[in-house]
């Protein structure tokens, strides 16, 4: 019941409260019709002896065309939304990944040609050659890695586009350029702490036998001592803060503009849409950084001569660039743009299902 008057499907109401939550200074938290827009405002005051939560869940549109009521969308309900994306993702698209990896890290055969040539024929040999259980070799600590990093990664870009934004700035009027940024900050801050399962399966990956995670674990600790854990730390970060702005910022901006301009409804083909741009954008910007952070880690406890050694990142980079040439940066690229698209698709819609399995209304 809204104070004054029944919203209509064709009203783009301001910030409009309950008759139940009049004396509080924040906007009641409202999903109109289909029809109508969505307006959030701040978090109501609770009634004594409730919850906010449960005092939430009485707010609802009286229009006659439906609609629902929602939920305020949490920092948990984030973590979780976007660890169950993250799992259901990296699950279906591991394969490519293993493919990508084994393009980017081998070396010339004595008869000087490739083993891998492209994503199917490297994923068709690796089955062949080592079983079809090897397409998801270094599952677990990839798992680890995508849920805890990307859940963590959601969790910090909306309070961080909101500080970045500034005080007063509605979500949809945030500009594109801020909303990228914000998810650059995000992916960075979060790679930090997530580093060591990253080396784990890049490890895991690039073997050619079964190795446990805990023997990797000894291996590394043992070469390099605990700083080994943050191996290619530097082009990590710069891969994931490309990465995220491309796949968080882009999809968050392409998908305010997709519903803002009517193209599509707030819904499964808004997402589709949205994160199939933000994965073509997230390939193509970040597969130079991910080759040089791929060869960083794979060189951590590894004893394989065979293998270049690089000093650090910009060591790398200019020894790739003078010894293979820059079409070495986009090894891998079609697999990684496979991936990355099919990936981000994925993870967004079945984010954003499980968000509204959780709060009622989507991201």
């Amino acid at each position: 019941r809204l104070a004054g008057r029944e919203p209509h499907a064709n009203d783009a109401p301001p910030r409009l409260r309950c008759a139940c939550c009049e004396e509080s200074s924040g906007a009641c938290l409202v999903r109109f019709c289909p029809g109508g827009a969505v307006r959030r405002g701040a978090s109501p005051a609770p009634r004594r002896g409730s919850s906010s939560r449960r005092h939430a869940e009485t707010h609802f549109c009286g229009c006659s065309a439906g609609g629902t009521g929602t939920m305020p969308e949490t920092a948990f309900d984030r973590f979780v939304g976007a660890g169950i994306g993250a799992a259901i993702a990296e699950a279906a698209t591991l394969p490519i990944d293993i493919s990508k990896v084994r393009l980017q890290t081998q070396t010339p055969m004595p008869c000087g040609t490739l083993k891998y040539q492209n994503m199917f024929q490297g994923m068709w040999a690796i089955a062949r050659e080592e079983g079809s259980l090897s397409l998801w070799k270094g599952i677990e600590p990839a798992l680890l890695r995508q849920i805890s990093y990307t859940s963590v990664s959601f969790v910090i870009y909306a309070p961080i586009r909101d500080l970045i934004a500034g005080q007063g700035v509605r979500k949809e009027d945030i500009p594109f350029h801020l909303r990228v940024l914000s998810g650059g900050c995000a992916g960075g801050i979060s790679i930090i702490l997530m580093n060591p399962t990253d080396v784990i399966k890049t490890r895991m990956q690039a073997s050619r036998g079964q190795p446990s995670i805990v023997s990797l674990l000894k291996d590394v600790y043992r070469s390099e001592g605990a700083l080994g854990f943050w191996r290619g730390w530097s082009p990590n970060v710069a891969r994931c803060f490309v990465g995220n702005a491309a796949e968080i910022g882009c999809y968050d901006g392409f998908k305010n503009h997709i519903i803002k301009n009517n193209v599509f409804s707030d819904g499964p083909m808004a997402h589709f849409a949205a994160s199939g741009g933000a994965g073509i954008v997230s390939a193509v910007f970040s597969t130079p950084v991910d080759v040089v952070k791929t060869r960083i880690m794979n060189q951590a406890g590894t004893a394989d001569q065979s293998l270049p050694k690089y000093k650090g990142v910009v060591d790398a980079f200019l020894r790739i660039s003078r010894h293979e040439g820059f079409g070495a940066f986009y090894k891998g690229f079609w697999p990684l743009a496979f991936r990355k698209v099919l990936w981000t698709v994925v993870y967004f819609m079945a984010y954003e299902r499980a968000l509204k399995a959780i709060t009622g209304g989507y991201s």
